[in-house]
Formats: structure tokens, C-alpha cells, sequence
């Protein structure tokens, strides 16, 4: 896999990594757990980007099309394997599971080489004036296509 600041999708998932620093940790030296939340929510962001979804324009047309338009993560289920410390180097591997009307699904693990340490699953929803909306056409073409 070739080195890439947003990292790369390989057979239908992204991989993009990181490396723990000290204010990633908590006092006994390990990844205090909210901050897997933002490791992946980079690997959400960074997989649409490398699908062909330019955040600004896809959003200027979600916005005509649904005036009001957010993705709001609506459920998050977590299991917290094992630890992650300074320094180690991880793979945020992010795919879609399921692309619904209203709503995505995908599947994250945080990895240290082979092993799983954070295994996820997001379901994000689309909402507007704070109610559930169909996903953007261009979004929902995206993120089929790349359904496996």
C-alpha cells in the first residue's frame, strides 16, 4: 500500500494510518478510548474523500438538493479489544456495510499490525431540520459503488 496522507482503499476498504502520540494517552500510558471516536471519524472522512467526494462541493449539492442537510452519527456500537499505546503505529480500516435511505453503515477496526484492538459499527444518518432525509444522490452512487 502505497503511502498516502489520506490513506489508500484497498479491495473495497480503506486503510489510513496513524501513529499514537503522547496526547493521545491517558496517565498509564495507553489511548484513552474517546479518542479512538476520532481516529475514526478520520477514517470515515478520509474514505469518502478517496471515493471521489469533495467534502465542500458534495456539500454545497446536498444542500440544494436538501436545504438544511447534516450527517449526524445516529448509533455506534464499540468493542475495546485490547490496548493501544505511545508510539505504536495504527491501521484505521473503514467499508460500508449497508447504504439505506436515510442512512450508512460502516464497519471500523483499529489495528496494530494483525491484531484488532477497536472493532466498530457507525451507522450515520442524514438529517435535516431534524428529521431523517434521503442521502444525497452523488453520496448514495458513491458509496454503492463501492459496496462489496
Amino acid at each position: 500500500m502505497t503511502a498516502h496522507l489520506d490513506g489508500a482503499i484497498v479491495d473495497g476498504r480503506h486503510h489510513m494510518r496513524i501513529r499514537v502520540y503522547y496526547e493521545d494517552t491517558d496517565f498509564s500510558g495507553i489511548v484513552y478510548h474517546a479518542n479512538y471516536l476520532r481516529f475514526m471519524e478520520r477514517g470515515r472522512t478520509n474514505h469518502l474523500r478517496l471515493m471521489g467526494a469533495e467534502q465542500h462541493a458534495l456539500f454545497a449539492e446536498a444542500q440544494q438538493e436538501t436545504p438544511g442537510f447534516a450527517f449526524v452519527v445516529r448509533s455506534m456500537q464499540l468493542d475495546f479489544l485490547k490496548p493501544a499505546r505511545m508510539d505504536d503505529l495504527l491501521d484505521i480500516v473503514t467499508w460500508p456495510i449497508a447504504v439505506k435511505g436515510a442512512s450508512i453503515t460502516m464497519a471500523q477496526e483499529v489495528r496494530r499490525g494483525e491484531d484488532v484492538l477497536v472493532r466498530a459499527e457507525v451507522r450515520v444518518a442524514c438529517i435535516s431540520e431534524g428529521r431523517a432525509q434521503p442521502i444525497p444522490h452523488k453520496l448514495r452512487v458513491l458509496m454503492k459503488a463501492d459496496v462489496v
